[in-house]
């Protein structure tokens, strides 16, 4: 499971011309769901992306996570990331999680941090999605367990 991860002033997703999610201060998780992937995988990177130091505290150093930042989620699928790119000019999505294994754990990811008391806004799985930002810094990781 791989989230990219986007420290945002703003971010929304539009399906279809229908804003989905959208947030002020907080993270833009693009979550890419991979073949082999459990909810113990699902949980440690949950919990990764709600405790991972990235805001600014007082004394402008990345110390404080999103929650003590007062931000939230916006959580969107990403099958793109579990793209093999290593060979050729065409990536191979081989690695990818089947579509309803995939569209299970992105739902468990976003119900589990919801239940750790997350604010949490949503893409709409496999739907074709326009998802704006303002990434502040700009500041981004690719996070992993």
């Amino acid at each position: 499971m791989i989230a990219l991860v986007q420290r945002v002033s703003t971010a929304k997703v539009e399906v279809a011309g229908r804003i989905t999610g959208e947030i002020d201060r907080g993270l833009l998780v693009l979550l890419g769901v991979e073949q082999g992937d459990d909810t113990e995988k699902l949980r440690k990177l949950a919990d990764k992306v709600m405790k991972y130091r990235i805001f600014a505290d007082g004394e402008g150093k990345m110390n404080l996570n999103v929650r003590q930042a007062g931000g939230k989620l916006l959580v969107v699928s990403q099958f793109t990331l579990a793209a093999d790119t290593g060979r050729g000019l065409r990536p191979s999505f081989s690695g990818a999680g089947k579509p309803d294994q995939a569209e299970a754990q992105y739902r468990e990811f976003v119900t589990y941090c919801r239940n750790s008391g997350m604010g949490v806004e949503t893409g709409e799985f496999a739907a074709d999605m326009q998802v704006s930002l303002t990434n502040d810094g700009p500041v981004t990781f690719h996070l992993q367990v």
